[in-house]
């Protein structure tokens, strides 16, 4: 595939927008855009990792919890209906 010039010289155009004050400042303001959305993809990032990890604990305390309620469901030896220290 051929290679397509570009009219615009890079270097140029930063040079003349150094010169020029509103370009600065627009070149400015894009860069700190620029800073800001990785700043905040990496924020992103972070908030998947931890709603992974509270996805997984939200598992364990429901299996917890699970296990719990069928332990209490089940009579402990002994307490059985007209064995107790009621019962008589």
């Amino acid at each position: 595939m051929p290679e397509t010039k570009n009219p615009i010289n890079l270097s140029s155009t930063i040079e003349w927008a150094s010169k020029n004050p509103a370009a600065s400042r627009l070149l400015q303001g894009a860069n700190q855009l620029r800073e800001s959305i990785d700043d905040l993809s990496k924020k992103v990032r972070g908030i998947d990792e931890l709603e992974a990890k509270v996805a997984s604990l939200e598992k364990r305390v429901a299996a917890i919890e699970k296990r719990s309620r069928r332990a209490a469901a089940k009579p402990k030896p002994g307490t059985s209906a007209g064995t107790g220290p009621t019962a008589g």
